[in-house]
């Protein structure tokens, strides 16, 4: 029975990282780093969990204009998506993104600017790609019914 269950949840989970990476994929900035520079999102992964950002990855291989181009361009689309869904208003949304322009051109890679957090708009937020630092550590300390 235990072995079932186990199974199904592999399987639902399966279906539903597979959907969020489709509905995500063009925003993440993990995919366009790995585009811009070739490495796999595996590798970058790993750089990221030794605190490397993602910009800084961009720029030590000389991408970080075209990195700062794609996320502006998946910033955009995130706005205007949210406007059409009606959770955000036109004048918000060119607020947030005069924001970010003026933000980026002063972005050195470094993840300082710290772009779309003042307004909570969650860029990014939520997408399944954490760095897997929770609290629990594993090791099976639950109890079976």
């Amino acid at each position: 029975m235990n072995m079932r269950k186990i199974a199904l949840g592999v399987l639902v989970a399966g279906v539903v990282s597979t959907t969020t990476a489709f509905a995500y994929a063009s925003t993440s900035p993990v995919d366009i780093v790995s585009k811009l520079t070739g490495k796999s999102v595996e590798t970058l992964y790993t750089e990221r969990s030794q605190g490397k950002t993602y910009g800084t990855i961009a720029k030590e291989a000389g991408k970080l204009e075209e990195f700062k181009a794609e996320m502006l361009k998946n910033k955009k689309e995130i706005l205007d998506k949210r406007v059409k869904d009606g959770t955000l208003t036109q004048e918000k949304a060119d607020e947030i993104l005069n924001a970010i322009k003026n933000n980026m051109a002063n972005c050195d890679g470094t993840g300082s600017q710290r772009i779309g957090q003042k307004y909570g708009v969650g860029f990014g937020g939520g997408q399944g790609k954490g760095l897997g630092r929770g609290t629990c550590n594993g090791l099976g300390r639950g109890y079976n019914k």
